[in-house]
């Protein structure tokens, strides 16, 4: 078995950014994976900001600039920076209702020789990643 597996794929406008990554980590039964890019638009940018409480809400073209996290089986933790049509950037945690704008070309890298699950942690208030062998 390879220790990383790429996938790759492109979503087209109207597509839900988040919840795409993971309908494609189910789709190809990921158990454990990252994001190693994502290159594309959003004409509705939802995120977390960093107290994680707040949300920012933006509904305006901007350029994804970059995204990065974890995948589980049932769990994404992404974070994304975009930037809008002066070249002001924002980021966040990304956040269900983020829209594709154009396109949004997105390459996952899958570790099937791990497993990744999630458990709540007293310490942080969230449900943190718990890293194993397959």
């Amino acid at each position: 078995m390879h220790a990383v597996t790429p996938q790759a794929f492109r979503l087209t406008r109207g597509a839900d950014l988040k919840l795409s990554i993971l309908d494609a980590i189910k789709y190809h039964n990921i158990p454990a994976g990252c994001v190693a890019s994502v290159v594309g638009c959003l004409s509705r940018l939802v995120i977390r900001t960093a107290d994680g409480k707040s949300t920012i809400d933006i509904h305006e073209d901007v350029e994804i600039i970059s995204v990065s996290g974890t995948l589980t089986p049932d769990h994404v933790h992404l974070h994304i920076a975009v930037a809008n049509k002066q070249g002001e950037m924002v980021g966040g945690h990304l956040m269900e209702g983020s829209i594709v704008s154009h396109t949004a070309e997105v390459c996952l890298f899958s570790f099937p020789n791990m497993s990744f699950t999630r458990e709540f942690d007293g310490g942080t208030g969230y449900t943190e990643l718990v890293v194993g062998k397959q």
